[in-house]
C-alpha cells in the first residue's frame, strides 16, 4: 500500500492522486468524491486563515478539521470559526504530524524556512498538498520538496495564484487568439507600495533573508512565474541588479529615535507606523489587513498600541534589523530570443502591477483588470475589463486566491487535474528562475539555465 493510499482516521475513502502526463502533479479520484474533502491548515496567519474561510464558503467541497498554530489565541479563534474539535487543535506542525492522517488535504502556511520539512514529512504520510510560496528558502530544499511529491504521487498545488485571476486568463486567451501576433518582449512592474514594504519587508517577518529569504523570492516569485506562464517559453539567461538603497540608519531623519510612538519628527514621517496601523484601526481597505496581523486577529486600539509600543511593527524603518533589498530589476531571455524586464520597488503607491507586452502586429497594455490591445494594422485599441481589482494578498490577489483554491478542490472532487496550473513542476521550474536571478545579482554576472 502506498502513502498516498493509507486510510484516513476521520474522512473513510482517501483521495489517490495519480502522475499525469503532462509532467503535473495533479489530484484524480479512483472514484468521485461523495463527500467534502477535509483539510487542515499548518500556519493561521493571514494566508491559511484566508484558504480556510475559502473553504469555508464551499460546505459541499471542503471541510477544515485541524489546524496547527503556536499562537493559542489565534489557534482557539480558528478552531471557533471553523468548528474544529479539541482533538484536531495542535500547537507546531510537527505534533500535528505525529498522527496518522487525518485530513485528505494539507494547507502549508507556515514560515518560509519550514516548508520543506513540513512539506516533505506530509507527502509521505499520505496528504494532497495546497502550498504557499514561496515553495523553500533555497534551491535544494525545493528540489526535496518536488522529490517528495513524486515519490508519493501527491496531488500539489504551489499558490501561485496570479495564474488564476480573471486578468490572467482574458490575458492569455487574447495572446492565443493572435492579438497582437508573435511576443517579442515584455516589460513588468511590481509597484510593491511603500506602507506594504515597510510592513513586510523592513519591520515584518520578510525583513531579514537569515530568517525568511531574499525578496524577489519572497515577493515576487509570482512575478516571474507569471512571466514564465505569459510567455510559455524556458528561460535561457538571467542577469540582475539591486540594492538596499533607503531603509538604512543612514538615512535616518534627524532626530529620528528607535520607535514611532517615541520619535520627535514621526509625523512627518512617510513611514510612520502610528499613522499606518491606526488609520488601519479607523478604516478599511490594505491598511486595515495590515493591522490585523498585528494584532493578531480584530484589531482594538489596545492591541494596536501594544504591539507600537512593544512589538517589531513599531521600530523605526531607518533603525530595523532588516536586511533585504528595497529595489531589483531582473533580465530576462527567453528560448527563441524573446525578453523580458521585471522591476520591483518599494517606492510606490499600493497598486497593482503594471505590464506592456510588445509583439509582431500590437502591443498590450495591462494593469491587472484592464487590458489595452493596440493593433498595428487598425491603429484601434481594444478594453477587456476583467472585473476585479486589487492584486494585493489583503484584496484577494484580484480573485486569484479564490480561482486557485476553488481549481484545487475541483481538481481533486472531479479527477480534473488540468485545473491544477501551479503544479510542481511549472513552479519548480519558476522558482529556479528566482534563484539564478539571485546569484546574478549577488555575483555580478549573467547566470545561464
Amino acid at each position: 500500500m502506498t502513502a498516498a493510499a493509507r486510510p484516513t482516521q476521520q474522512t473513510g475513502t482517501p483521495v489517490h492522486p495519480a502522475r499525469l502526463s503532462s509532467g503535473f502533479i495533479s489530484g484524480t479520484l479512483t472514484e468521485p468524491a461523495g463527500r467534502p474533502l477535509t483539510i487542515a491548515v499548518l500556519g493561521a496567519g493571514a494566508r491559511g486563515s484566508a484558504y480556510a474561510d475559502l473553504a469555508a464558503e464551499r460546505p459541499a467541497k471542503a471541510r477544515i478539521v485541524a489546524v496547527a498554530e503556536p499562537r493559542e489565541t489565534v489557534r482557539e479563534a480558528f478552531s471557533a470559526r471553523h468548528r474544529i474539535p479539541r482533538q484536531g487543535r495542535f500547537a507546531t506542525w510537527q505534533e500535528f504530524a505525529e498522527r496518522p492522517r487525518m485530513a485528505d488535504i494539507a494547507v502549508v502556511s507556515l514560515l518560509d524556512a519550514d516548508h520543506v520539512a513540513a512539506t516533505t514529512a506530509l507527502a509521505d504520510l499520505g496528504y494532497q498538498l495546497l502550498l504557499e510560496k514561496p515553495m523553500a528558502t533555497n534551491e535544494a530544499d525545493c528540489e526535496a520538496i518536488a522529490e517528495a511529491a513524486r515519490r508519493n504521487d501527491t496531488a500539489m498545488a504551489v499558490t501561485h495564484v496570479m495564474r488564476y485571476t480573471p486578468y490572467t486568463v482574458a490575458l492569455k486567451q487574447a495572446l492565443r487568439e493572435g492579438a497582437i501576433g508573435d511576443i517579442v518582449s515584455v516589460q513588468h512592474l511590481e509597484p510593491i507600495g511603500y506602507y506594504h514594504f515597510a510592513h513586510s519587508f523592513v519591520r515584518g517577518n520578510w525583513r531579514r533573508q537569515d530568517g525568511s529569504t531574499f525578496l524577489l523570492m519572497a515577493k515576487s516569485c509570482h512575478d516571474i512565474d507569471w512571466l514564465s506562464d505569459i510567455i510559455g517559453l524556458p528561460v535561457r539567461r538571467v542577469s540582475s541588479f539591486g540594492s538596499l538603497t533607503h531603509f538604512r540608519p543612514e538615512q535616518a531623519p534627524p532626530g529620528a529615535t528607535e520607535r514611532c510612538v517615541s520619535c520627535p519628527v514621526e509625523q512627518a514621517c512617510a513611514y510612520s507606523a502610528k499613522r499606518l496601523y491606526q488609520d488601519g484601526l479607523r478604516h478599511g481597505g490594505t491598511k486595515r489587513y495590515f493591522t490585523r496581523i498585528i494584532s493578531t486577529g480584530e484589531p482594538t486600539e489596545d492591541a494596536v498600541n501594544a504591539a507600537l509600543a512593544d512589538g517589531p511593527y513599531g521600530r523605526c524603518v531607518y533603525h530595523s534589523d532588516n536586511d533585504v533589498v528595497d529595489h531589483q530589476v531582473v533580465n530576462l531571455e527567453y528560448q527563441g530570443g524573446v525578453t523580458a524586464s521585471f522591476t520591483l520597488t518599494a517606492f510606490t503607491p499600493v497598486q497593482n502591477r503594471h505590464t506592456k507586452i510588445f509583439g509582431t502586429r500590437g502591443q498590450i497594455t495591462g494593469d491587472g483588470r484592464f487590458i489595452e490591445i493596440y493593433d498595428f494594422r487598425t491603429e484601434r485599441t481594444t478594453v477587456i475589463d476583467a472585473s476585479l481589482d486589487g492584486s494585493s494578498a489583503a484584496e484577494g490577489h484580484a480573485g486569484g486566491d479564490e480561482a486557485m483554491f476553488n481549481a484545487y478542490l475541483d481538481a481533486l472532487h472531479s479527477g480534473r487535474g488540468e485545473l491544477i496550473v501551479s503544479g510542481i513542476d511549472a513552479s519548480l521550474a519558476s522558482h529556479r528562475v528566482v534563484f539564478a536571478a539571485e546569484r546574478s545579482r549577488t555575483t555580478g554576472t549573467v547566470v545561464e539555465l
